[in-house]
């Protein structure tokens, strides 16, 4: 590991020393994202280093890992879970300006006709995998993309687009549909929702209904909850929130 991690873990250390717990009482490590078993055993000794400087319970550790078996492998995920708190799954961002055909970006369950190889990725594929590997379910939190990504040229999944609206291919939530696109349409089988037209072609994105999906089958599976990426994103309040109505379903009464 680089001068960069000596000097954060340093800097754990200087305030354990001093107890500056209002800087430090909350560690987060996103690492995109160990390609190989080398940097997966990396991974885990930069855990076990931070945690001799933050000790639980005292302080909270986690950890954002992508939502794909490519680079999950790469890590022993057992021992993984022993050292964090909490683990973010990042289960959005399957399908983008990167992939050679239009597809949802966050769907929670797999098709069973992957239209490609980045088709067969979603949440839950990616949970039945955590759970191969003895990770404690109330540690994994699922994530949801408060944004969406579009496709230009067309109208559903499966096809090739002539390139990507917004920024960099991205709209943010609180500003879809875009103006001029269809109402929003929800795929129930996969977990996912879109719309198609204006200047975003098919964009594929979270909504009210897929959240409350994703947050039902949170409660379903016993996992510690649901994250967002970003919640500056998000729509203030009311039906149109996803925060407010993750809030509202998991905290609702059977």
């Amino acid at each position: 590991m680089g001068s960069t991690v000596c000097c954060f873990l340093q800097l754990c250390a200087l305030c354990t020393q001093y107890r500056v717990t209002d800087i430090l009482h909350h560690g987060t490590v996103d690492w995109e994202h160990p390609s190989n078993p080398t940097e997966g055993q990396d991974y885990i000794q930069l855990l076990q280093d931070l945690r001799q400087y933050l000790p639980a319970p005292q302080y909270i550790l986690t950890s954002a890992l992508p939502a794909g078996e490519w680079a999950l492998r790469n890590i022993d995920l057992f021992a993984a879970s022993q050292l964090l708190d909490l683990i973010n799954i990042m289960a959005y961002d399957f399908s983008g300006p990167w992939t050679p055909q239009s597809g949802h970006q966050a769907q929670l369950f797999s098709p069973q006709e992957p239209h490609n190889d980045h088709a067969i990725h979603s949440g839950h594929r990616t949970i039945t995998y955590l759970q191969s590997k003895h990770v404690p379910k109330k540690k994994i939190l699922l994530g949801v993309p408060v944004y969406g990504r579009s496709f230009l040229g067309t109208n559903h999944i499966g096809q090739q687009p002539r390139g990507a609206g917004g920024e960099d291919g991205v709209f943010l939530y609180k500003d879809l549909p875009r103006p001029g696109a269809t109402p929003e349409f929800v795929d129930r089988v996969v977990g996912a929702a879109y719309s198609v037209g204006g200047d975003g072609g098919f964009v594929t994105y979270d909504n009210p209904d897929t959240v409350k999906m994703k947050a039902n089958y949170v409660r379903e599976m016993g996992l510690g909850g649901i994250f967002f990426w970003t919640g500056a994103a998000d729509v203030r309040s009311g039906d149109r929130s996803l925060i407010e109505t993750s809030y509202v379903t998991l905290h609702t009464q059977l």
